[in-house]
């Protein structure tokens, strides 16, 4: 069985936290989970803690304050690396990634060197989003697309299994964007290093406990960050 690290980064999910985590490594014994955790008032930190004790498969990486995804899922990348994995996952705490579908990508990635979670590759995907925000992220992604070029139907979503040897050679350190933009700019990177992509679809489940960090500050960045893109990628500065 290969080895694993899933990442996931929490900013008050102690409603979330201890139910997810025994669901994702129950999915494979190759599977161990990194949470990154960024100083929650709800004390997450010390439930991560204290599932560190509970099943020896869980690591925790603390940082000081909230200083957006993209920079949580920095440190992530950084820590997993060190800790020697053959496989990295990326998902959210909130069940809006099923765990169940860890297994499917890691058939999938045998073949592939990435593989993605998307929630448009079979239609739309989505269960109980209000339409508006639906058409956001739809078009959202249409847009991103035709800036960019991708061959990727859902450009901005944060569920994917990564090759040990694409995370080292993808330069995920120098991307600076934070949320939407911050997945955009790691798939584009992905296709420009020639990886093998495998997109699989699934059913995104809005959560049912905490609150999400989404806000109109990332939706902004993502829309000038495809364009950044494109630019930087000429001028080769990427």
């Amino acid at each position: 069985m290969p080895r694993g690290i899933v990442i996931i980064p929490t900013y008050n999910e102690a409603e979330n936290l201890a139910r997810i985590v025994p669901e994702v490594l129950a999915q494979d014994p190759g599977l161990e989970v990194l949470v990154v955790d960024d100083n929650s008032p709800d004390h997450t930190g010390k439930i991560a803690d204290d599932l560190v004790e509970q099943t020896g498969r869980v690591h925790v990486l603390h940082r000081p304050e909230k200083r957006g995804l993209g920079a949580a899922y920095r440190a992530g990348l950084t820590r997993a690396l060190e800790l020697n994995p053959e496989l990295i996952f990326q998902m959210d705490c909130d069940f809006s990634h099923p765990p169940a579908e860890l297994q499917t990508m890691l058939r999938e990635i045998e073949n592939h060197d990435v593989v993605l979670g998307s929630r448009y590759l079979k239609g739309i995907t989505v269960v109980n989003w209000p339409i508006e925000r639906i058409l956001i992220s739809y078009f959202g992604n249409w847009y991103a697309r035709k800036i960019t070029g991708l061959p990727i139907t859902d450009t901005t979503g944060g569920f994917r299994c990564i090759r040990r040897e694409l995370a080292e050679r993808v330069g995920f350190e120098h991307i600076t964007s934070d949320g939407y933009a911050f997945q955009i700019e790691l798939n584009y990177r992905f296709v420009k290093q020639g990886a093998r992509i495998k997109e699989i679809p699934f059913f995104f489940v809005d959560r049912t406990r905490g609150t999400s960090k989404m806000n109109l500050r990332i939706g902004v960045e993502a829309l000038w960050v495809v364009w950044w893109l494109r630019i930087a990628d000429a001028l080769g500065r990427l």
